[in-house]
C-alpha cells in the first residue's frame, strides 16, 4: 500500500513504514542497524522504532547518525511528547555503549534534596535513614549513557557536581572522603528554554555550555505533518498486534481532523487519541467520531494544507485508504464499498478521481 506524500515514497514492510528518500535514507540506515544489533545480540531487549517521513525529522536522525559514534554530550530541545527519549535512546544503541546501560531519568521528579544522593549515591550514616550505602544514576549507568531529562529541574547545588563529572569525570558519594571515577555518556534534554534561564541566574552558564556540546532540536507535531500519517499507521500496526484483531485504517474525514489537530501534547497524545478510538471503534475504519479530541483546536497552518486541493495530504491519504481496502478485498469494489459505508457507485466515483484500476487487485484466475 502507497501513500504519495510529497517527496516521499512509502513502502509497508514487515509491519513498517518506513521513509524512503532514494537508495540510503538516514531512517532506513538507522533501523536496520539497530535491528542488526538486536539479531547479533538476542538478549538485548527490542529497539524503538523511529518513525521519520518529514525533511526535519530526517535532519534529526541525520545528527543522530553523525554524533552517535562520538563521546559528545548531547542537549536534545523539544516539548513534551516530541520523543526525546526514543532520540536520546538511538544515540545510545548507534555508539559503541550499545552493549551497555542506558539509564533515563527524569529530573523533575526527584525532590531537590535528594537530588545528589539520587544522581551520586551516599554512605552508609551520611544522613538520617541512610542505613546502607546506595549507589547512584551515575554508577549504575557506568560504561553506558544516563540521559537526564527535565535538566533544566537540577537544583543549583546538583548542577555544580554535574558540572564536575563532565569537566573531570569523577565526583563522590553523598557523605563520602573517597573519589569515584565515571565512564558515563551524558545525554541531557528540556522543554524549556536553557538559555534563557542562564540570563535569570536559574541555570549555571558553565553547565549549559557543556551540556550544549551539540544541540539537537526536535519539532513539534503540528510541524512536521509528513510525520502524522507515517505515525498512525505505525500506531494502527502495533495496536494491532497488541490486541489482537484486524489492522484498522482511517476515515477520510477522521484524517482531516488528524491533519488539521494542533498535538498539543504531541507523538505522546497522537499514540493515546490513537489507541483509545481503536478499542472504542466498531469495524475496521475509525470514523471521526471516535477520535476523542476534547476543545478540538485546529492548527491553522495544516488545516489550510490538508483544504488546499486535490493533491493535498488528506486526498493523498484518501487515495491510499483506498487502495489499501482494494488489496484486502482482491479488488471486489462491492466489498470496499460495504467496509467504507458508502455506496459501491462512489467507490466507483473515487477510482474515477484517483485514476486506480480495481482490477490491477484482483486475482488471476487460477488456471
Amino acid at each position: 500500500m502507497a501513500a504519495d506524500l510529497p517527496g516521499y515514497e512509502y513502502e509497508q514492510r514487515a509491519g513498517r513504514l518506513l521513509a524512503r528518500t532514494g537508495d540510503a535514507d538516514v531512517s532506513v540506515r538507522i533501523g536496520e542497524n539497530l535491528r542488526r544489533r538486536c539479531d547479533h545480540s538476542p538478549g538485548l531487549p527490542k529497539k524503538p522504532e523511529i518513525i521519520a517521513a518529514s525533511s526535519r525529522m530526517r535532519t534529526v536522525l541525520e545528527a543522530v547518525e553523525i554524533i552517535a559514534p562520538t563521546p559528545a554530550t548531547v542537549l536534545i530541545n523539544g516539548e513534551t511528547g516530541v520523543g526525546k527519549e526514543v532520540v536520546a535512546r538511538a544515540i545510545h544503541d548507534l555508539s559503541n555503549r550499545w552493549q551497555d546501560t542506558f539509564l533515563a531519568v527524569n529530573c523533575g521528579t526527584i525532590p531537590s534534596d535528594l537530588m545528589e544522593s539520587a544522581l551520586f549515591g551516599h554512605e552508609k550514616g551520611a544522613f538520617t535513614g541512610a542505613y546502607d550505602v546506595h549507589h547512584g544514576f551515575f554508577e549504575r549507568a557506568e560504561r553506558g549513557t544516563l540521559f537526564l531529562d527535565e535538566v533544566d529541574s537540577l537544583p543549583l547545588a546538583a548542577q555544580v557536581k554535574l558540572l564536575r563529572v563532565l569537566q573531570q569525570k569523577e565526583f563522590e558519594r553523598v557523605g563520602a572522603r573517597q573519589t569515584l571515577r565515571s565512564d558515563v555518556r551524558i545525554i541531557a534534554a528540556s522543554n524549556r528554554n536553557i538559555g534563557a534561564m542562564v540570563s535569570s541566574k536559574e541555570f549555571r552558564e558553565d553547565l549549559f555550555y557543556r551540556l550544549n556540546v551539540v544541540p539537537i532540536e526536535v519539532p513539534p507535531l503540528r510541524e512536521r505533518i509528513e510525520d502524522i500519517s507515517a505515525l498512525t499507521h505505525h500506531f494502527l500496526d502495533q495496536l494491532s498486534r497488541k490486541y489482537g484483531t484486524l489492522r484498522k485504517t482511517v476515515s477520510p474525514r477522521a484524517w482531516d481532523k488528524l491533519l488539521s489537530y494542533e498535538w498539543r501534547g504531541n507523538v505522546r497524545e497522537l499514540e493515546n487519541v490513537l489507541e483509545r478510538a481503536f478499542l472504542f471503534s466498531q469495524g475496521t475504519v475509525l470514523q471521526e467520531a471516535a477520535l476523542a479530541l476534547p476543545q478540538f483546536r485546529p492548527n491553522p497552518d495544516n488545516t489550510h494544507r490538508v483544504q488546499r486541493g486535490p493533491r493535498e495530504a488528506a486526498r493523498r491519504i484518501e487515495s491510499q485508504i483506498l487502495e489499501g481496502m482494494l488489496q484486502r478485498h482482491h479488488g471486489n469494489v462491492s466489498a470496499v464499498a460495504r467496509e467504507w459505508g458508502i455506496t459501491p457507485r462512489a467507490v466507483y466515483y473515487k477510482l474515477q478521481a484517483y485514476q486506480i484500476d480495481a482490477a490491477r487487485y484482483r486475482k488471476a484466475p487460477l488456471s
